[in-house]
């Protein structure tokens, strides 16, 4: 009998456990991942503004077929103004690819090493940063130098700060987070040393650098390396669920591009014809070749996919750093790609 009670207290217990597990499924994403696949990329763009999304640019550059572009939802909510395939958008850490091809050119141009030191190339920082005898330029690169990340101290987004020394300061005599090179961690603090050492090393603004060396030779004309260099009519509204106004206007220091132009840039860099000598080599050794991007109000995925032969870049708008707006962006990005292997396929 004692048995038998056990027994039942435990099946109790279970479908407890289990109904309330259910309060905590992310149904939203459940919902959009198992939702019938449309038949047009077109389809899916405007799927994604009637649920979660103010507004959404696809661009799609496929092998041997004419570019294509997508949008639906608001450019600007207020206005009441359609969202523009052609608009300019805040690519926030899609720059760190243009960074790394920056300093690709320079190793190549042995203007810098990627196997010096941190201590060498900021003697001043020598003693405020730990480690910074042992960091390498390449760890730097590519993630694995211990250093804090600046835009994880609290409330970093709340009130940026303005310059560059003054977010540096953030993490400044704080202890590494592991030795270099024994681990990896994404740290928005290595790209910001890397800023400043590609402007030491020639002398004038790194975003000049990148448009001598990148964007002229793609001939892209409509990348830029700050709010203050573009008609912010053109710039794609952001918006933070939570937040009624507009935040398009707060500077967190991004790269500003069209779709067009950053899915160039991509497919440049994933084919080769972006660098010339030995450095696609330093490249291939050095970082990464898809990327995306996350700032209040912006969301970027950049991404090339072999099996297709297609650059994909997808924008949205509407971002919320405590809930599910990242993971939806990637389950619409996702699906669009399973639109685009259909569409192969048929």
């Amino acid at each position: 009998m004692a048995i038998k009670k056990s027994k039942r207290l435990l099946q109790i217990a279970l479908l407890v456990s289990t109904v309330i597990s259910l309060f905590f499924v992310p149904w939203v994403l459940v919902f959009a991942w198992l939702k019938p696949l449309p038949d047009t990329v077109q389809e899916q763009v405007e799927e994604a503004t009637a649920q979660n999304f103010d507004g959404i640019i696809v661009y799609v550059n496929q092998a041997n077929q004419p570019s294509r572009f997508y949008a639906a939802g608001w450019h600007n909510r207020a206005q009441k103004i359609p969202a523009k395939p052609d608009a300019l958008f805040k690519i926030a850490s899609v720059g760190k690819l243009y960074d790394a091809v920056a300093i690709t050119k320079l190793v190549n141009k042995n203007k810098l090493s990627l196997d010096e030191t941190l201590a060498t190339y900021f003697p001043e920082l020598a003693h405020r940063i730990e480690n910074s005898d042992k960091i390498t330029l390449r760890m730097l690169v590519q993630h694995r130098s211990g250093i804090p990340n600046y835009t994880s101290v609290p409330n970093f987004w709340v009130n940026p700060p303005e310059t560059n020394q003054e977010i540096l300061e953030l993490v400044l005599d704080q202890p590494a987070n592991f030795p270099p090179d024994e681990d990896y961690e994404y740290s928005n603090t290595n790209y910001l040393l890397i800023n400043e050492l590609i402007e030491k090393t020639v002398g004038y603004s790194k975003f000049q650098f990148i448009k001598e060396e990148i964007l002229n030779p793609l001939q892209l004309r409509n990348t830029y390396g700050s709010l203050q260099q573009i008609d912010m009519n053109r710039l794609m509204s952001g918006y933070y669920v939570g937040v009624e106004e507009d935040i398009k206007t707060t500077d967190y220091g991004s790269m500003i591009a069209k779709a067009e132009d950053v899915g160039i840039f991509l497919r440049a860099l994933n084919d080769g014809s972006l660098f010339k000598e030995r450095e696609a080599k330093i490249y291939a050794s050095l970082y990464t070749y898809n990327h995306t991007g996350l700032i209040p109000g912006y969301q970027t995925i950049a991404e090339y996919h072999k099996d297709l032969d297609a650059v994909v870049i997808q924008f949205t708008n509407t971002t919320n750093f405590n809930g599910y707006e990242w993971n939806l962006s990637e389950i619409y990005y996702n699906r669009i790609i399973k639109i685009l292997k259909q569409e192969k396929r048929d």
